[in-house]
């Protein structure tokens, strides 16, 4: 959870020696703590590396270590970026008319399990108003019947407002001007039966297939649709002595732990994309 003058490093270049004493070296110059560091190098040659550091007064200190991480960046060809962990992340949540997982990330917000602050629900469908203000979260119902109007809306209330958007199971598909313009990542989750059992209805014809597992990936969202890099997913066993309903509530709960678990990561810096996949670190 948040701590005052600790902040999150994250690096990204070819891998070559030297790149962790350089980093570690310019860190103790500007006198930070290094309190964790994961790091992991691909078989194509990638490195990403995850630092916790400590830094009294980070602030203050923060132009003259920034400056130090650029010089370190040139020499390797390095991308980075500096989070302050005190700086939570604003997140607006999208949802429609299902609400296993919208309920879930307000829970574990409130609960304090999940460090994030969430500015706003914003649904196509009134139906979750109430539910939604019990945590004391504004919620805006945008009808979905001018989707270009809806969108410019949603882009009105989100831009330089927020730092993520969750689609929390909603059921609309977000267009490329969209995604574009939006100036946030964006996470979506959907069940693992995509794309064999696409649209409407899909676990009663899984359960007409006979399926033994039952899935769910969380992923940014991207102009592909359901293409973007995976973040999170996990799965549960199901038999056939399973109604179409049992596999639906399965499903329920797999969706939310899953996406519970990739907003997590994401707002603690974890997430690094990798072309079309992404570091956990």
């Amino acid at each position: 959870m948040s701590q005052p003058d600790t902040a999150r490093l994250l690096i990204a270049c070819d891998d070559q020696p030297g790149i962790v004493a350089a980093v570690a070296g310019a860190l103790a110059e500007h006198g930070a703590n290094i309190i964790s560091l994961d790091q992991h190098s691909t078989d194509v040659g990638r490195f990403f590396q995850r630092t916790v550091i400590q830094l009294p007064g980070l602030a203050a200190a923060r132009p003259a270590l920034e400056a130090a991480m650029d010089k370190v960046a040139e020499r390797f060809g390095m991308e980075w970026s500096l989070h302050d962990v005190a700086k939570r992340k604003r997140v607006a949540i999208f949802v429609s008319k299902y609400d296993h997982c919208l309920m879930e990330l307000l829970w574990r917000t409130q609960r304090g399990q999940l460090d994030i602050d969430i500015t706003m629900v914003i649904s196509n469908h009134p139906d979750l108003a109430e539910s939604v203000r019990t945590f004391g979260v504004p919620f805006v119902h945008i009808p979905s019947t001018d989707k270009v109007a809806m969108e410019q809306r949603q882009l009105e209330l989100l831009q330089g407002n927020v730092d993520l958007v969750v689609l929390a199971r909603y059921m609309q598909i977000l267009t490329d001007d969209f995604i574009e313009k939006v100036g946030a990542p964006v996470i979506n989750i959907h069940h693992s039966f995509l794309p064999a059992f696409i649209g409407a209805n899909p676990y009663a014809r899984a359960k007409e297939r006979g399926v033994k597992l039952i899935g769910a990936t969380a992923h940014y969202a991207t102009a592909d649709l359901d293409e973007g890099p995976i973040i999170e997913q996990d799965v549960t066993r199901a038999s056939h002595a399973d109604s179409a309903a049992d596999l639906q509530s399965r499903g329920a709960d797999v969706e939310r732990q899953v996406l519970a678990r990739a907003v997590q990561w994401h707002a603690e810096d974890r997430v690094i994309v990798h072309g079309k996949s992404t570091v956990i670190l």
